[in-house]
């Protein structure tokens, strides 16, 4: 079995979903330090009649160190939610899929979610079954596997009895090869070139949400994913 890993980030763009279709389980790593500064649990890009549609969610930092990202606590003092739907729907009125996925959008948002995990996860599960992914997912919690790095990484293929362990090649630099090595793992590349699809507003713009792309292309979401090969 292949597996992959990837920190649940918050409305992922279409090379997270390419590394999941091309391992057999997926672990979302849920119990490493939530990142500090700018990343994507928080936030992501759509597009805009005047360019990009940031979307944020607003999670408390102050006072609490270094969180792991299941502790990780969602701030409710302002109304980001209706925000979000708000710029989605307008920015993509004249999407062609609009319809097909706002009411499960707006039902998700509608959860009052106390955790940024929650939220992310019940996000990456609706695209999860909107693109028609059969790779299993599973949460770095549930294995029971804690750790940093390469050693990390071996822990969870031996919890899962994987023979490989499929990355992009951009991380290889940092990964300690002959500890995979004498684990008995392979590691695997999977080199993916964001590929171009009709998007709203003029000229394209890459590596924006996994949301964008089901917005536009709908049922052929995957194989343009899938495209994405280099």
């Amino acid at each position: 079995m292949i597996i992959t890993t990837h920190q649940p980030i918050f409305l992922p763009w279409p090379g997270f979903f390419f590394k999941a279709l091309n391992a057999g389980t997926m672990v979302l790593l849920d119990r490493v330090q939530f990142p500090q500064g700018r990343g994507w649990m928080t936030r992501n890009r759509l597009k805009s009649e005047q360019g990009e549609l940031w979307l944020h969610v607003p999670v408390w930092k102050k006072g609490r160190g270094r969180q792991i990202i299941s502790e990780v606590e969602i701030c409710h003092e302002t109304d980001w939610r209706r925000k979000h739907l708000r710029g989605i729907t307008h920015q993509y009125t004249h999407a062609p899929y609009l319809d097909t996925h706002l009411g499960a959008l707006e039902s998700i948002y509608a959860r009052h979610h106390r955790h940024l995990l929650q939220l992310n996860l019940h996000l990456i599960r609706y695209f999860w079954s909107a693109l028609g992914i059969d790779t299993k997912l599973v949460l770095q919690s549930e294995l029971g596997v804690t750790g940093k790095g390469s050693e990390l990484l071996v822990a969870l293929c031996r919890a899962l009895g994987a023979e490989a362990y499929l990355t992009p090649p951009i991380v290889e630099k940092y990964l300690d090869r002959q500890r995979f090595r004498e684990n008995g793992i392979e590691l695997k590349f999977a080199p993916f070139s964001p590929p171009v699809y009709p998007q709203l507003w003029g000229e394209f713009r890459y590596n924006l949400s996994v949301l964008d792309l089901l917005l536009n292309c709908g049922p052929k979401s995957m194989d343009i994913i899938t495209r994405g090969r280099s």
